[in-house]
């Protein structure tokens, strides 16, 4: 069962880089084809999706922006209570830029590119920190 106790959830964050580079993409009402996104929102200027780059190179879309995906695989409730303010201090400590996406079991961060590293040591750290 997904916990609601802070401490318990940076404790467990237990943070996993995947691998590639992620893109943010505004994308026409008709997805085009052979495109699979990651992750979408709909916003009243379009739909904004997360796509893996090279699908972005390949279909011509525009992006500015690259991205590390870093999954905290700790499962964590929706109701939690400070988990994302915990996470953003702790990268902001590090002058790391962060966009969270919450799934239904587990928070999804994408950070630049160059930083994820840092970000996943950061992050390594502050469980580190909960667990002693």
């Amino acid at each position: 069962m997904p916990s609601n106790e802070l401490t318990s959830l940076l404790a467990d964050l237990r943070p996993q880089k995947l691998p590639g580079s992620f893109v943010f993409v505004e994308l026409p009402e008709a997805l085009p084809d052979r495109l699979e996104p990651l992750a979408t929102v709909r916003e009243s200027e379009g739909l904004s999706a997360v796509v893996d780059r090279s699908d972005a190179d390949r279909l011509g879309l525009d992006y500015d922006w690259v991205a590390g995906w870093i999954t905290l695989r700790v499962e964590s409730a929706l109701s939690a209570v400070g988990l994302t303010a915990a996470v953003s201090t702790c990268l902001t400590g590090r002058g790391i830029s962060c966009n969270v996406i919450a799934g239904l079991r587990h928070d999804h961060l994408l950070v630049p590119i160059e930083r994820t590293d840092d970000a996943l040591a950061a992050l390594n750290e502050l469980a580190s920190s909960e667990r002693d």
